[in-house]
């Protein structure tokens, strides 16, 4: 993370590139983990509450509770380090802009609550499903706002 004690890293060659890189995966990853989530979980709440739940009428076995906990450790895990990686190149490139914190306190809000809600939909009320769904593609839509903006700023603005 040398690029946080570099003056000004638009002028670093040695950063920059690197930097367009990982904003370039950052953006790939948030796009292909919505096919991932679309094939493994499901995206809408009718079929995410079958993948945990199961359905008795289709003969559809419900996840298993060790299958659900290493799922939910993996996506904390990707999760922190695309929300700390991302918001410490967003913060460094748009430090003087007015809706940089809003950003970056919506992302870490609904990033933090979609492992949270899923956990409490598994063990405790399946009716949070509904909020799941929604910080779920909250905390996705504004990643890549940030990303998109953190590329423009590091390669077009002045």
């Amino acid at each position: 993370m040398r690029f946080t004690l570099i003056k000004n890293v638009k002028q670093d060659k040695g950063m920059k590139p690197l930097l367009n890189g990982l904003l370039i995966f950052i953006i790939l990853y948030l796009i292909f983990d919505i096919f991932v989530k679309n094939h493994t979980l499901g995206l809408n709440i009718q079929t995410i509450s079958t993948t945990l739940f199961g359905n008795a009428d289709e003969f559809l076995d419900p996840m298993n509770k060790s299958v659900f906990l290493e799922f939910i450790h993996m996506q904390i895990f990707f999760l922190m380090m695309l929300l700390l990686t991302l918001s410490a190149v967003f913060i460094r490139l748009l430090h003087k802009k007015t809706n940089t914190i809003v950003s970056m306190n919506l992302l870490m809000f609904f990033g933090l609550l979609t492992p949270i809600t899923l956990l409490g939909a598994y063990f405790y009320a399946p009716t949070l499903l509904h909020i799941y769904v929604v910080c779920f593609f909250a905390w996705h839509s504004i990643a890549f706002y940030m990303s998109i903006k953190s590329l423009w700023e590091l390669n077009f603005a002045e």
